[in-house]
């Protein structure tokens, strides 16, 4: 299991507690990140000057999340560039990523397009779930060797909702519940403005949507904000609502599913956005995965978590499955593989997370709450 840290107090206080309690991890997400943005073309201190132009950004939407990245910093003896850098790193990364600078690079390389297309999430309501309550789930894919550099955050705070992340250490959050019945999940995006204008990082809106308790507050949230770049935010609530929640320069869209189900993978559902999509090398995995999850998700009368770890350890398609397994015939900065994999309980604030490829790993329950009686 990755570490679990139970951070507590302030803003500043649990920033402190996060970097030096996982000291040795944010180094490992530094020299993972700075070598994955000098295949982009950019080097480390550009990097960091970049994650600089964030931080007015950060401080104006939440000054509390700024104050933790900077006590995130001085808990890991690194700059608050550094831990900038790694928060708006998807801002940072190119529309164009993993092109070195242009589309074209890696493809050129490998001789055949690379899939960069990354996880598969979804929603089951209350009326599609065996015992009446929301699930979410969510493969993330991504780089295989970041797993080393996760963890999990278990954050009571003294102004905002207990919750539950794993995230990569040094950044806020990514997958997560908390005490209030409200989570979520992520889904990177591509278009074509991404990184043109600073923009509040979607790291950090993970961390500050983890104190909604409700989709409905997390649209509101959202909808005078500002992004920086693409993704899609797929979050439920203990009342049964989900939603798909598009983000890019362009503002939000909002993806809503049908019938109790609600799938999501690496493209804009929303006609809306799909004009700004950025040309990528073609990702082989993205339609077909949203085909498989939306198969699975038609095919019982409900759901529950053993039904989802099914959906998740699926390998159909080969290397390109739900379930990724990495390309050994690819160079490593194209070796996309399924990092960790993540079902919700939300009403319960119950998280079964696997922390490896899903079909290598059982599935282990941790709590938003350290005392909870985990069935």
């Amino acid at each position: 299991m990755f570490p679990i840290l139970d951070i507590t107090g302030t803003a500043s206080e649990r920033g402190r507690m996060h970097g030096a309690l996982a000291k040795r991890q944010v180094e490992r997400t530094i020299v993972n990140y700075r070598s994955l943005f000098e295949h982009c073309g950019i080097a480390w201190p550009e990097a960091q000057r970049l994650g600089g132009g964030y931080r007015d950004v950060i401080g104006d939407f939440a000054p509390t999340m700024l104050a933790e990245i900077e006590g995130i910093a001085a808990g890991a003896g690194r700059t608050v560039g550094e831990i900038l850098a790694l928060n708006a790193r998807t801002e940072i990364l190119p529309p164009t990523f993993p092109g070195k600078p242009s589309a074209e690079w890696l493809a050129s390389r490998l001789g055949t397009p690379a899939d960069f297309g990354e996880c598969t999430a979804i929603a089951i309501s209350p009326s599609r779930s065996a015992n009446g309550e929301t699930l979410l789930a969510q493969n993330w894919d991504w780089l295989g060797a970041q797993r080393d550099a996760l963890v999990v955050l278990r954050i009571r705070g003294d102004e905002a909702s207990s919750c539950l992340t794993l995230t990569e250490a040094g950044m806020l959050a990514k997958i997560g519940c908390n005490d209030r019945g409200f989570g979520v999940c992520l889904n990177i995006l591509r278009s074509a403005d991404d990184g043109a204008e600073p923009g509040v990082p979607v790291h950090v809106l993970l961390r500050a949507l983890l104190d909604c308790g409700s989709v409905r507050e997390a649209l509101e949230r959202l909808r005078a904000v500002r992004f920086g770049a693409s993704s899609n935010v797929l979050c439920a609530d203990r009342s049964g609502d989900s939603a798909a929640l598009e983000l890019s320069p362009a503002g939000l869209h909002v993806v809503r599913g049908n019938d109790g189900t609600l799938c999501h993978t690496n493209h804009f559902l929303s006609p809306e956005a799909q004009p700004d999509e950025v040309a990528l090398p073609p990702s082989l995995s993205s339609v077909p995965r949203l085909a498989c999850a939306l198969r699975h998700a038609k095919s019982a009368r409900t759901h529950d978590v053993g039904s989802l770890q099914r959906l998740l350890r699926n390998e159909t398609d080969g290397l390109l499955s739900v379930c990724r397994h990495p390309d050994p015939s690819l160079p490593e900065e194209a070796r996309i593989e399924t990092v960790a994999s993540v079902i919700m309980e939300l009403a319960q604030g119950v998280m079964h997370l696997a922390p490896h490829i899903p079909t290598t790993v059982a599935y282990e329950a941790l709590a938003v709450s350290p005392a909870a009686v985990l069935a």
